[in-house]
């Protein structure tokens, strides 16, 4: 299938390539191959990866690695971050099945999704579930919901393959309103205001900084922004430094 045809499948930081290899058996039992690797470890592709996807390598040759989570998801205009646990962030939480509706009717209006799934051990940080418009949570027995990669790759994958093409676009996409920013877009457009809060010494309290960063990020995320909003937002930023700097050299 071509990669088009459903989510990318982010895997963040993979720690054994057995798992790599599962998470892509995983993706092709519905019907999934846009498999995007954040920073595997040397030679993540190998023997064991190969065997262990149990006729699924074409989506481990096809594989794309990434030095980082934004680049992973520079392209894609709507991203989900699978976690099992609070992250204290004011985020849309989906379930699985809610996620793949979603993903669908974004599909529908031509735009590109993904999902970020975290290393084995510890689970996605904060900045990547950051980088996410909605966090995606399984709902499973409280008292035991622990699952490995390929097994949550599976659970999504599967509700979005029985999604079918049912879905519509959600009116907000199909009012001509503009399309939804990619995350390049978007990540530009927050290094440029954060560029511009240290220079004005809003983030210069370094202990907080980050959680602030996420704050603010975390906000503009919620208002899924058309790539004009951001072009307007970048002017919006760009006028008040100039505006700042004409009245610190005693202008109007």
């Amino acid at each position: 299938m071509e990669p088009a045809a459903g989510p990318a499948v982010v895997l963040v930081r993979p720690q054994l390539s057995e798992n790599i290899g599962t998470a892509a058996r995983a993706m092709l039992n519905a019907g999934l191959s846009d498999m995007r690797l954040v920073a595997p470890r040397p030679n993540w592709l190998n023997d064991k990866a190969v065997a262990a996807s149990s006729g699924a390598d074409a989506v481990l040759h096809g594989a794309r690695v990434f030095d980082s989570t934004a680049a992973a998801i520079a392209d894609l205009r709507r991203v989900w971050a699978t976690t099992g646990r609070n992250r204290y962030m004011v985020k849309p939480v989906h379930t699985p099945r809610q996620a793949a509706a979603a993903m669908r009717a974004a599909g529908a209006a031509g735009d590109r999704c993904g999902v970020l799934f975290g290393p084995e051990r510890t689970g996605l940080e904060n900045d990547d579930v950051s980088l996410a418009d909605t966090v995606l949570f399984v709902p499973l027995n409280p008292a035991f919901s622990s699952l490995n990669l390929a097994q949550a790759v599976l659970v999504v994958g599967y509700e979005w393959y029985q999604a079918g093409d049912e879905a519509a676009a959600p009116a907000a996409m199909t009012k001509g309103a503009g399309r939804p920013a990619t995350k390049e877009h978007l990540t530009g457009f927050f290094d440029h205001l954060e560029r511009e809060l240290d220079a004005c010494g809003f983030l210069r309290n370094a202990e907080k900084r980050p959680s602030m960063v996420r704050n603010i990020r975390n906000m503009f995320d919620r208002a899924e922004l058309t790539e004009q909003e951001v072009r307007t937002l970048h002017g919006i930023v760009h006028e008040l430094v100039t505006w700042r700097g004409k009245k610190g050299e005693g202008g109007a």
